[in-house]
């Protein structure tokens, strides 16, 4: 197989986002089960792997072990990811996620069949928040739905946002906005609010 890099000249290993045609030539190029393709990936979203994974273990070689597990995982599982509404980012933190809290399940030990019942609940829950959520993402328009997981997903900046989408920064904070409120709308309507203190 020819080498991702040869394909992609100039975005393995670079700082810039790679282009939504880029990355769909990549991710297919990982389907067929091409290695190269696979470290490119590694390459791109292992730091924002490990940084997500860091923020829910609050311990680095943790979140490093997740990290090897999220790329050794991705080898049998990227044939599952269909570019649909969620951008690959944002489905490569999921895993993320999922990994972590299992993670941090087998390290907890289990108290009582009380404490079970209410984790259970509380994971039942967290799978309705999250189903939710994802419908609610795929209402959104593409630019909104961008917006919206490149800020709080992937933890971009405004002005980092505008470069990677060729827009200026106050429509960025315009599209986050707007974004933002029918995000919130499409999740009362599914009785998903977040709750707050």
């Amino acid at each position: 197989m020819t080498p991702v890099t040869s394909i992609e000249p100039g975005v393995c290993g670079s700082s810039e986002e790679p282009s939504k045609r880029q990355l769909s030539r990549v991710i297919a190029r990982a389907k067929q089960g091409d290695s190269s393709a696979i470290h490119w990936l590694y390459v791109q979203y292992g730091d924002n792997v490990y940084g997500y994974a860091r923020s829910i273990l609050h311990d680095e070689h943790e979140a490093e072990d997740i990290r090897q597990q999220v790329f050794t995982r991705l080898i049998t599982s990227i044939g599952r990811y269909q570019e649909r509404s969620v951008p690959f980012s944002a489905w490569l933190l999921r895993v993320t996620h999922n990994l972590a809290i299992d993670h941090l399940r087998r390290r907890r030990p289990i108290l009582c069949d009380e404490a079970r019942a209410v984790e259970e609940r509380a994971e039942e829950r967290g799978h309705d928040l999250s189903d939710a959520l994802t419908e609610a993402l795929s209402e959104l328009p593409d630019i909104q739905r961008d917006v919206i997981v490149l800020r709080h997903v992937a933890g971009y900046s405004p002005s980092e946002i505008a470069a990677h989408l060729g827009k200026s920064e106050d429509s960025i904070h315009g599209l986050h906005h707007r974004g933002r409120r029918a995000l919130k709308q499409a999740l009362k309507r599914l009785d998903a609010v977040p709750v707050t203190a």
